[in-house]
C-alpha cells in the first residue's frame, strides 16, 4: 500500500505516449466458440434490488439441478458485459472500473450446464461467447486442489474464476493499478451475487486459493496475468 502511494508514482506509459495493451486477451486454441444468447432476449424473473440486497448472503450448498445456458449468458453479461466499444481505446462495460481500464477476464470452471461440457472456458466478452480452454475430466478436482479442497467448487453448477492482466491497467495508473485491479474484482463479483438472486442462484465468494497452482492450471504467468478472484455459483436448495 505504502509504494502505491500518489507520491511514489512514476509517469504512466500513458502520458509517455505509449500504444495501449489490447482491451481483450484471450488464450489461444483452435476450439471452436459457444456463442451465448444475446442479453436482450433472456428473460428473467423482476426481483426488487432492495430485496436482492437484504437476501444478498454467501450460498455454500447447491441443488443438482442444471443452469442453462441462458442463465449462464445472463450471469455473464451482469458481471462482465460490454454496453459499447470505442475502439481500439475502451469499453463501457456492466460494471464499473478505473478509468475504464476492465483490466478483468473471465474464466469459467462449468461442472453442471445444460449442453455445455464439463470444463474450462473463458469468457470472450467483446462478442459474448465462451471459449473452451481445457476439459480434461480431472480439471474440477484441480481446481479444487488450488483453492485448498473446498468442496464447492466441485458441487457448484460454474465457478467463475477472474483474472487481472496488469498492463491494462497499469499502462495508465502505475502502480498504483494494483489497488484499482482488486476494488474492480470487488464490483464483479458484487453483481454476481445480487443478478444470481434472480435466477434463484446462490452464490459463495473465494479468495483462499495457491496462486501458483490455479495460474498454472489456466496456463498463466502469474506476473502479468494472474487469478485475482473466485466465486461459485448453484441453484439454490428447496
Amino acid at each position: 500500500m505504502q509504494n502505491t502511494k500518489y507520491q511514489y508514482l512514476d509517469v504512466s506509459d500513458q502520458m509517455k505516449g505509449l500504444p495501449q495493451p489490447p482491451l481483450e486477451l484471450l488464450a489461444e486454441t483452435a476450439v471452436p466458440e459457444i456463442e451465448l444468447p444475446r442479453p436482450e432476449t433472456i428473460t428473467v424473473a423482476a426481483l426488487d434490488l432492495r430485496k436482492a440486497i437484504e437476501e444478498r448472503a454467501s450460498v455454500r450448498s447447491y441443488s443438482r439441478k442444471l443452469l442453462t445456458i441462458e442463465e449462464l449468458s445472463y450471469l455473464l453479461w451482469c458481471t462482465q458485459g460490454v454496453k459499447e466499444v470505442v475502439q481500439g481505446t475502451a469499453t463501457f462495460r456492466t460494471v464499473p472500473s478505473a478509468g475504464a481500464r476492465h483490466c478483468l477476464e473471465t474464466y469459467l470452471l462449468i461442472n453442471n450446464v445444460k449442453n455445455i461440457k464439463p470444463g474450462i472456458y473463458q469468457h470472450a466478452a467483446l462478442r459474448h461467447r465462451i471459449i473452451e480452454i481445457n476439459t480434461d475430466r480431472h480439471i474440477a478436482d484441480k481446481v479444487t486442489a488450488s483453492c485448498l479442497g473446498q468442496n464447492i467448487i466441485k458441487t457448484s453448477a460454474v465457478t467463475f474464476i477472474w483474472t487481472a492482466v496488469v498492463y491494462r491497467m497499469a499502462w495508465r495508473y502505475g502502480e498504483r493499478g494494483y489497488r484499482y485491479m482488486h476494488l474492480d474484482a470487488g464490483h464483479v463479483c458484487q453483481n454476481l451475487y445480487l443478478c444470481a438472486e434472480s435466477i434463484g442462484c446462490g452464490v459463495c465468494a473465494i479468495a483462499a486459493f495457491e496462486d501458483d497452482e490455479i495460474n498454472q492450471l489456466l496456463n498463466l504467468d502469474g506476473k502479468d496475468h494472474f487469478v485475482i478472484y473466485i466465486a461459485t455459483v448453484g441453484k439454490k436448495q428447496g
